[in-house]
Parts: structure tokens; sequence; C-alpha cells
């Protein structure tokens, strides 16, 4: 693995970004590009968040080049929190450097909690592959529709979002959820699990 981190141009300032290279079977020759957004930051969430870090381990695992940001006001990124309007324009903005770098490799998008609503707004505008969200915090934003290929994953015994509200927005926008059956919200001594179904949902 080849890890950056880089402070990139963003619409209020620098946007801190650890960007993760796959090496070995995929060296040089990526699959595509994984945005992965943290949780709330006004809850402690950051790029270093185990979820997000885990996501990215899946992300390289196959084949994507794992970009992590941190939103508005969390660790070097400037700003402060937009209630997810101002960290969707950021990640926009965000993957149109990435892009201007590594080329057009197919981006998918990945978001834990919060990060996984300002990540389905991200959707609304830019091209991607798939969206993976996990533990959306559907009973604290509201949540549309989304346009591409959407997989939920919830822990079944999420203290935070629970399970229920993400089976009726799942169901309602008939979207696959794929339950963690015991988890929590942070998916404690079970995020080999989230990994092996998010490697899953985006292997080759």
């Amino acid at each position: 693995m080849k890890k950056h981190k880089l402070r990139i141009k963003g619409p209020v300032g620098p946007i801190e970004t650890v960007i993760e290279e796959p090496v070995g079977a995929f060296d040089n020759q990526p699959f595509g590009l994984a945005l992965i957004a943290h949780p709330h930051p006004l809850k402690g969430g950051s790029l270093d968040n185990k979820v997000a870090w885990t996501l990215a381990r899946a992300a390289l695992a196959c084949g994507l080049i794992a970009v992590r940001p941190n939103f508005r006001g969390v660790g070097d990124s400037a700003g402060e929190y937009d209630h997810g309007i101002g960290e969707t324009e950021d990640l926009l903005q965000l993957a149109q450097a990435i892009t201007s770098h590594y080329g057009k490799l197919p981006w998918t998008l990945m978001g834990f909690s919060f990060g996984a609503y300002v990540q389905h707004r991200v959707a609304q505008e830019l091209h991607a592959e798939r969206l993976i969200m996990v533990g959306p915090a559907v009973s604290m934003y509201s949540f549309e529709a989304t346009q591409i290929p959407t997989t939920i994953l919830h822990g079944t015994e999420d203290e935070v979002i629970p399970f229920a509200a993400a089976r009726e927005y799942a169901d309602t926008h008939a979207i696959p959820l794929i339950a963690i059956e015991g988890a929590g919200h942070f998916f404690h001594g079970q995020l080999r699990e989230l990994q092996v179904q998010v490697e899953a949902l985006c292997k080759p």
C-alpha cells in the first residue's frame, strides 16, 4: 500500500485527505477510486474513524484507490460544520481534483452514518458506479431516493440509528439492505464481517 497525506484545495480552504493506493496484484493498475466519508464531525468523526478505516481496507482489497478526507473543521481541513451542504461541495471538488490526477477511473462512494448522508447527496451530482451506505443516519437527516446502484449495511442492534428505520428507508426506495447480525452502530467486534461484506460488493 502506498499512502499519501495531502491538503487538497476545497471551496473554503484545504481539505486534509489521506490517499492509499493498492499494491501487489493491483500495482499501477487500480480498478477505480473509492471516496470514503466519515461520521459526524461534531461527535468525534474523522478520517481515522475505525469504520471509515475499515471501508478503506475493503476498497484497497478490491483494487480501488482509497480516498479519505476530513470534513470541514476536522483535523487540518478548513471551515466549519455545514449540516452536510458544504461537506457535499467539498467532496465534489475533491473528487474533481482526484480525477484530474488519476484520470477517469470509476468512482465508488462509501459513507458511514452522517458520512452516508453526505455521500447520498454527492451521488446526485458525481457520476459513480455504486454507493455503499453503512449505518446511514436515516432517522436524523432527510434521505432521498438514490439514482445509482446502492446498498445499505446496518447493524441489527444499532443503538444510534434504529435498524427498523434503515429497513423502512431501504424498503421505500427498493435498496438492498445487508443486516450485520448483533452489530451496534460502530460495529464493535464485527469490523471484519463488515469488511468482508463490503469487499463482496466492490470486487471486480
